[in-house]
């Protein structure tokens, strides 16, 4: 069988990446400083030598910045990847080589469950005493991955469309597609893919989320981290996926099968089947870095292509800002790259059909392009206002690694943001630190100091107690420190504040005592989440006490560390019976669900103030000095002023103290009466009623609410 033969034209000079056109495919790429660009066919994933090198002429392929070729014949599952030649002078910022295949920016997918040789990959001669002032000659073709051409007209979605939930009526999972089925536990007849996923579904369903947020899907090389495990010798990954190197590309490995770009489909598949069972599909995106690192990293794809158009470089050109703290920092407000993004995200929506973002180190898309903070940067802005994006939902890490925290005071107005205030005032609050009273107060209701200054509501605070970067549930009540020497740094990495509590053991513990505390800690958590005014996350997992054995940094822990032990959810069947519960009681009540602030004032002419805080004997609290110990009183009155609908009426009891501590109910309105929902003092099922089976409560007599204890106490009016 002799090598095809390809006829090829001009071309069109858009859209970007490999599009099927009627009798072929087109071509175009992004280089303004490129002196020519070649095409390259391959008819093998990991072959070495293109069955097509055609060179572009710069007059008959070239429209401004943008090359471009049409080839006839060629079809999806067709693989393909780019070469760049030009200026190579670090010194200058530029380091073009044509002897590196790269990847293209708009690949929609990769060729494979590939392991990158990022050495070959190097754009410099490694072993030259220069450094990456060298050139490297070795033709790195062979064991590069290739770009798939794909078809996305494909795929029948059958009528599917993102779900757009508004944002105050969700809850939100955070998960890792790969690890949640990977672990023999979970009887995976798709171990570690997105097809793994859609088995969880019923799952999801009993549990009552409405929403996942995936880890980063698009392209990075799992094989990256280099260190080995001290304990056993094998080597780590980069299992999160924080390091992306193809934005479009939906990951291969999570596919059953990725062979000509299956692993689209096997995305698109998970996404409709999700929607299908009304859950919603937020993606994890890193638009503050790409995996190919710093100055000695390899060149995979951006920086062969056109390096300082893409990374915001140092005053010295031959290094990169880093405020990422992973070598280097994507230029997110030159018009290119803005351009890039926001095509990325259209594409993500417009053809995958996925609900919202979550940005990774958010602050960095603030930076102008010589890394200061921009008052009003232009890609946030243009994300935040750009009318396919209008529904999509869209969450910041309002931080950095360089320095920049924005949480509260993100620009573009309609951002929501994870908001870590939360997550450590009430880690102290239930710790029982000193003067965490007032600030839990706050938090409870929607964080109102960080959000109500600039317009945005309560349901803008993603709130979440624990997420993938820190300690599980499980391990915030079991540890007092991290544990993180199997990663390889010495225990040097992760977070070391972390406002945990070990309840009088580090690590697992046979006390029935210490158990038990810290049974009713993950409740106390789990019970203030989700009855919180704003937008909850929970970390997947925590509902049924997973842990990672103390590791609050498990980013290269692909194994069991990482994964889903699933027998936990049997073992631990109370704490998932209980999250479930709050889920279900939240939804089901939109007093925890209010699209605006808390007043404080009369919300129905009915002389009861839309909230009221009370010290347990019932007066006025003294938030200065009172122990850990707090009551407020909701009022269900136009609770969801949208909708026009009232609610019960609530009073939410909370004891962090080590002693028990009587409560004054005080008397609900007229012939209303008080009913237990809630109390982690008392074991399943009396922890969290059954709807319509909740106990009464006698408002003339004090309620006895447990050491490090939450209540709530709903009333309602006789049926």
């Amino acid at each position: 069988m002799g090598t095809p033969e390809y006829i090829v034209r001009p071309g069109h000079p858009r859209p970007f990446g490999a599009t099927p056109v009627p009798g072929g495919v087109n071509f175009a790429l992004f280089s303004r400083h490129a002196t020519s660009v070649r095409l390259c066919l391959f008819a093998k994933a990991d072959d070495g030598e293109p069955i097509l090198d055609h060179r572009l002429d710069p007059v008959q392929n070239r429209t401004g910045d943008i090359w471009h070729i049409h080839v006839d014949g060629l079809r999806p599952g067709a693989l393909y990847a780019w070469r760049a030649d030009g200026p190579f002078m670090p010194e200058c910022g530029y380091r073009f080589n044509p002897n590196k295949l790269l990847v293209d920016p708009y690949a929609k997918a990769l060729s494979g469950d590939f392991e990158w040789d990022m050495k070959a990959a190097l754009g410099y001669d490694a072993d030259d005493p220069r450094a990456d002032l060298s050139f490297s000659r070795i033709d790195d073709a062979a064991t590069m991955p290739k770009c798939v051409v794909v078809d996305d007209d494909e795929f029948d979605w059958e009528g599917d469309k993102p779900l757009n939930l508004p944002l105050r009526h969700c809850v939100i999972y955070e998960t890792h597609v790969r690890g949640l089925s990977a672990h023999a536990s979970a009887g995976s007849s798709h171990p570690g893919t997105y097809l793994g996923l859609v088995e969880a579904i019923p799952y999801f369903k009993r549990l009552g989320v409405t929403s996942l947020e995936l880890l980063p899907v698009q392209e990075f090389d799992h094989h990256e981290n280099t260190r080995k495990d001290p304990r056993t010798g094998k080597r780590l990954s980069q299992y999160w996926g924080y390091s992306t190197l193809a934005f479009f590309a939906p990951k291969g490995r999570y596919a059953s099968s990725s062979r000509s770009g299956q692993q689209v489909a096997e995305f698109k598949s998970m996404v409709k089947a999700l929607h299908r069972a009304g859950i919603e599909v937020i993606l994890d995106v890193v638009f503050n870095h790409t995996g190919e690192g710093s100055e000695l990293g390899p060149t995979v794809s951006f920086r062969g292509l056109d390096n300082p158009v893409w990374y915001m470089l140092d005053e010295d050109p031959r290094r990169y800002k880093n405020y990422s703290g992973c070598g280097n920092t994507l230029n997110c407000n030159h018009p290119v790259v803005r351009g890039f993004i926001v095509d990325c995200l259209h594409y993500w929506v417009a053809d995958m059909h996925v609900d919202g973002f979550r940005f990774d180190l958010g602050s960095i898309l603030g930076r102008d392009q010589k890394g200061r903070l921009l008052e009003n940067p232009p890609v946030i802005e243009q994300i935040a206002e750009d009318p396919l994006l209008r529904q999509t939902k869209i969450i910041a890490e309002a931080w950095d690694a360089g320095g920049a925290y924005q949480v509260g005071g993100f620009p573009g107005g309609r951002w929501a943001e994870w908001n870590d205030r939360y997550r450590d005032d009430v880690r102290r609050f239930w710790r029982g630190d000193e003067g965490a009273v007032a600030a839990i107060a706050t938090r409870l209701t929607g964080s109102s100091d960080l959000y109500l200054r600039d317009g945005r509501k309560p349901f803008h605070s993603i709130n979440y107690i624990t997420s993938h970067d820190g300690f599980t549930l499980r391990d915030l009540v079991s540890y007092n420190g991290k544990h993180n020497e199997r990663n390889g740094e010495r225990g040097l990495d992760g977070h070391d504040s972390n406002f945990s509590y070990n309840h009088g053991h580090e690590g697992p513990s046979r006390d029935p005592a210490v158990e038990s505390l810290r049974v009713r800690q993950q409740k106390n958590f789990l019970a203030t989440l989700l009855l919180s005014i704003g937008t909850p996350m929970l970390l997947g997992g925590d509902e049924f006490g997973r842990t990672q054995r103390g590791n609050n940094n498990a980013y290269c822990q692909d194994n069991e560390t990482g994964w889903y032990d699933w027998s936990l959810a049997v073992e631990h069947d109370e704490l998932l019976r209980f999250t479930a519960r709050l889920i279900a009681l939240r939804l089901a009540h939109p007093a925890f669900r209010r699209p605006e602030f808390f007043t404080g004032k009369d919300a129905n002419y009915n002389a009861l103030p839309d909230i009221a805080w009370y010290a347990p004997d019932g007066s006025a609290p003294d938030w200065a000095s009172m122990p850990s110990a707090l009551a407020a009183r909701l009022d269900g009155s136009k609770a969801d002023i949208v909708a026009d609908r009232d609610d019960d009426d609530f009073l939410l009891l909370l004891n962090a103290t080590a002693g028990a501590i009587d409560f004054r109910v005080g008397a609900p309105q007229a012939g209303w009466a008080w009913y237990r929902a809630v109390d982690t003092n008392l074991s399943s099922p009396y922890d969290a009623a059954e709807p319509g089976c909740e106990p009464p409560v006698d408002h003339e007599t004090p309620y006895r609410l447990g050491p490090k204890s939450l209540a709530l106490l709903m009333a309602k009016p006789p049926t």
